[in-house]
């Protein structure tokens, strides 16, 4: 039996590690046998000379059972869930879930939170009064048998080995690893005890990855090495060249998605919480096309359906359900300041990543895991790429903690707004499907 040291050195020269050989290195990284430095190596290795589907396979089984894998077997149907490789404004999973859900399919979810310029799904959720996001796997089990769908955090038993050597990968250079991206994102999903998953993968200034042809490596790896774990996957890239909707900031966007199953809610955050949906009821069976099943979600929403099983979800996990009915129960900031546009004229780009970067700076984000966010504040946008706008009418909203929070904030998200005579060319939403 070779050592752990030759498979590093067999990696950095460009050879395949088995599935046995693998399994072995991260349950000797867990048990402190494989050193923290030495698995670094291998992050290094892996970055330069890659890994082939199969041995993506093997170490995303590996992450996944260095914990527990969550038992749904008590839940009828096919458990189905959604993940986002994050994006400014991307506050889909808050109206997707429950939509999904009362069209019969089950939503186990374990969301994150954000990081950098791209806001999290708990984040948002903890802007609700009271919702605990901090459940066990049999109150997880319980609530989406009973209620059709819960959103968690990652906890300790899940994918622990993903957290480790994610925390290896964020302080080596070695994030971008296309590979280990796969085996971190399939790693915590799979262990909800899933058969189905569909993907998001933003494109655009916006997201993680910049180009079309970086999302699309990245969404087919995932689909395949997804598949080759058994379970159903499909991906959408998805535009991320400007904010989706209208806020940014966690509690404007929990108002925003509860405004989509409300009937309202922008049409660029309706038509992509459609879009995958559809899907999802594919996935789970409960649709054989996609227009069966986007008439399905519409009537979901019309008859308040969806807005229901958001209620009940929040109801179970602590939460105040009366927000659904009230968005005024929700967190707001004690200062309000107008950013108003300084000529005329049609709005024919909205930077993505410093309205993301100019959140955070107000509190509505992190730049270090540890630290709290402000649910209150954050940047409501007036105006949307095609608009035109007068000299001094409004293009957005601070939402702010102090007034000299707010007016910092005012000229960067002015900044962020680029007029001209004439509106751009309008970008598709959904930029392509990819399924084997």
């Amino acid at each position: 039996m070779k050592t752990l040291v030759e498979l590093v050195a067999r990696k950095r020269d460009g050879g395949r590690l088995s599935d046995d050989e693998i399994a072995r290195i991260v349950r000797a990284h867990s048990d402190g046998e494989f050193a923290d430095y030495q698995m670094s190596a291998l992050l290094m290795a892996i970055f330069f000379r890659g890994m082939d589907d199969a041995e993506t396979v093997a170490l995303t089984r590996a992450m996944l059972h260095s914990g527990d894998v969550l038992d749904l077997s008590g839940v009828p149907g096919r458990k189905v869930d959604k993940h986002s490789t994050g994006g400014v404004g991307d506050k889909v999973s808050i109206c997707l879930a429950p939509l999904v859900a009362a069209c019969g399919v089950p939503v186990p979810m374990v969301s994150g939170r954000g990081l950098g310029h791209t806001g999290g799904t708990l984040d948002k959720l903890e802007a609700i009064p009271g919702f605990d996001v901090s459940l066990d796997a049999g109150a997880f089990a319980r609530i989406v048998r009973e209620v059709g769908t819960c959103m968690i955090g990652q906890t300790e038993r899940i994918a622990p080995a993903d957290k480790r050597i994610y925390a290896l990968r964020d302080v080596t250079a070695t994030v971008e690893s296309i590979p280990l991206i796969v085996a971190s994102i399939l790693s915590k999903k799979l262990a909800e005890g899933i058969d189905a998953l569909v993907l998001d993968v933003k494109v655009g200034r916006g997201a993680f990855m910049k180009t079309l042809e970086d999302a699309r490596a990245l969404a087919t790896a995932l689909v395949r090495v997804g598949t080759a774990a058994g379970k159903r996957v499909t991906a959408l890239l998805t535009d991320m060249s400007a904010p989706l909707g209208r806020t940014v900031g966690n509690a404007l966007e929990t108002r925003e998605a509860i405004e989509v199953l409300r009937g309202g809610g922008p049409a660029d955050l309706v038509a992509c919480t459609l879009a995958l949906g559809e899907e999802m009821l594919i996935a789970g069976g409960a649709a054989a096309t996609a227009g069966a099943a986007r008439a399905k979600l519409e009537a979901a929403i019309a008859s308040g359906a969806a807005a229901e099983v958001l209620a009940r979800m929040i109801a179970a996990q602590k939460g105040d359900p009366a927000v659904v009915e009230d968005a005024g129960r929700l967190p707001r900031a004690p200062v309000v300041v107008d950013v108003a546009a300084e000529e005329e004229g049609v709005v024919v780009a909205l930077d993505p990543l410093e309205i993301g970067l100019t959140a955070v700076a107000l509190g509505a984000g992190r730049t270090r895991a540890d630290q709290r966010v402000d649910p209150a504040v954050g940047i409501e946008l007036t105006a949307a790429r095609g608009d035109r706008v007068g000299r001094g009418a409004p293009l957005a909203r601070i939402h702010a903690r102090r007034p000299e929070d707010a007016h910092a904030a005012a000229g960067r998200v002015r900044a962020a707004f680029q007029l001209g005579p004439q509106p751009a060319p309008a970008f598709p939403l959904v930029l392509e499907r990819i399924a084997l």
